[in-house]
């Protein structure tokens, strides 16, 4: 298997989209998700050739390229097809063309799609068209479109007000890698990686599957970070900019909400948000948080105890966004803060102060990013619940809570996450601290739900005489279930 064959995990999606090909009717399937997350290559997996016809969007040229490019795989049949001077024209060509195939499903796979739409060239008209007047009243056409412009598939296909209001028949959003499919990942590349060494990676680089792929396995995780991120030549140097100006037009607003996220750990109101990044609060402004959760940069939750909230309805005033996207984290707590110009700087700083505060933060966030597997691990995966942090005070003193498990049976998981190479020993200030978290919550949101002190580390507790305090534990390798 060579490396543009490999493919690993994605079993949810493979087994959607081959329910959605297989059905009875036509079916309109949008594909979307952050840059570089592998949603071609998921559906490239899934139909292999089995297309009626294929065009890919041109990032960056005129509406008449974009014209001959999409005609040009429509005359790889019929080279006798007449060029078209509208989108209208083409979609037409389509329908002509697609109607003289034999009997059968009929695949049509239209990727990058927004680049298609340049301006004013009444795109999504020709779109329109062509599938409410004529595809969805079959039932052989199955419309694959996909595109890393995750804002114009959500605005003008997944939520469009006019005349594909509600035309999209599935949606399939592709996350980044779970831990558990980095490990296979890894494992069928040939790595031989601990967990913790797949967990330093996936804190640096998430589980997206193209910076996965540049990953080298005759060097160490340090190493490819240094290669890939530090280095001047570096794949992923200029990577941040790339990102959020492939996924937003006019991106700007969305680096200033994750800018602003990126100074508070916790996470901060809307209004907060819009007192920092001075951006209006309107519509447009609850579209770009929308599109920011979308893709997993950030998520939103409500603060514990909080009766408007609830578990998993609607937002409150006091609903608190978070960034959680493991990349965009590294940014801003290291790539942003050194300005060293040492292309080692990565290997050379596992020691630091620089790297410790990183660490504690980013397993942190790995944990949060993982909620469900630790839910799992403590055999509460069927109970409802709200993932969150806090922070209150008391009446002499303050405290944070990073991850509290909010349980619908009148339960809270207290969670303490250590990254450490060995099973971790409590200190009597590692007890005290834990006991002083525990007063001034109960203090000071006067819940009478039942406290779990429970902790997350790499290898395990040390048992000595502080470690009574913890009543559950939950150690990395459950993370990867």
């Amino acid at each position: 298997m060579t490396m543009n064959q490999l493919f690993v995990g994605r079993e949810k999606e493979q087994q959607q989209l081959r329910e959605y090909l297989d059905s009875p009717q036509s079916e309109f399937i949008t594909v979307y998700g952050r840059r570089r997350v592998g949603k071609t290559f998921l559906i490239q997996k899934v139909v292999g050739m089995d297309y009626a016809f294929y065009a890919a969007g041109m990032n960056s040229v005129s509406m008449r390229l974009q014209l001959a490019n999409f005609m040009q795989g429509i005359r790889k049949k019929r080279p006798d097809v007449p060029a078209a001077d509208t989108w209208l024209d083409a979609f037409v060509a389509l329908e002509s063309y697609l109607e003289s195939l034999p009997v059968g499903k009929k695949i049509v796979f239209i990727d990058e799609m927004p680049w298609m739409d340049t301006p004013r060239s009444n795109f999504i008209s020709g779109l329109e068209h062509f599938w409410n007047s004529w595809a969805s009243w079959r039932d052989d056409i199955k419309l694959i479109v996909c595109g890393s412009a995750t804002s114009w598939i959500i605005n003008n296909l997944i939520k469009n007000r006019g005349g594909l209001h509600n035309r999209v028949t599935h949606k399939i959003l592709v996350k980044p890698f779970t831990l558990r499919e980095c490990k296979m990942y890894f494992e069928a590349r040939g790595f031989r990686l601990s967990s913790k060494q797949i967990a330093e990676c996936y804190m640096v680089l998430g589980g997206v599957p193209f910076y996965l792929s540049k990953m080298d396995n005759g060097e160490s995780i340090p190493q490819n970070i240094d290669r890939l991120i530090f280095a001047p030549d570096g794949e992923l140097h200029d990577e941040f900019q790339s990102l959020y100006n492939s996924l937003y037009k006019n991106a700007d607003n969305h680096i200033k909400i994750v800018t602003a996220l990126a100074t508070k750990c916790k996470g901060l109101t809307r209004q907060e948000l819009v007192k920092l990044t001075r951006i209006a609060d309107n519509g447009k402004f609850s579209t770009k948080l929308e599109e920011l959760e979308s893709c997993g940069f950030i998520r939103s939750y409500e603060p514990f105890g909080n009766r408007r909230g609830g578990f998993g309805t609607v937002q409150s005033p006091d609903t608190l966004f978070q960034l959680v996207d493991p990349f965009t984290l590294f940014y801003f707590q290291v790539m942003r803060k050194t300005d060293s110009k040492d292309p080692n700087y990565w290997t050379n700083n596992q020691k630091s102060h620089v790297f410790s505060t990183w660490s504690g933060f980013s397993f942190e966030m790995l944990c949060l990013n993982h909620a469900e597997q630790i839910k799992m691990a403590l055999g509460i995966s069927g109970i409802t619940a709200n993932v969150c942090s806090w922070f209150g005070k008391g009446e002499r003193r303050s405290a944070q809570i990073d991850m509290l498990i909010d349980r619908a049976d009148n339960a809270v998981n207290i969670c303490e996450m250590k990254f450490y190479n060995n099973p971790y020993a409590l200190t009597a200030r590692d007890e005290d601290d834990i006991e002083r978290k525990i007063s001034t919550f109960l203090e000071s949101t006067g819940t009478d739900k039942t406290v779990i002190l429970t902790m997350v580390t790499v290898k395990g507790i040390e048992k000595n005489e502080h470690s009574g305090c913890v009543q559950k534990e939950v150690v990395l390798d459950a993370l990867f279930c």
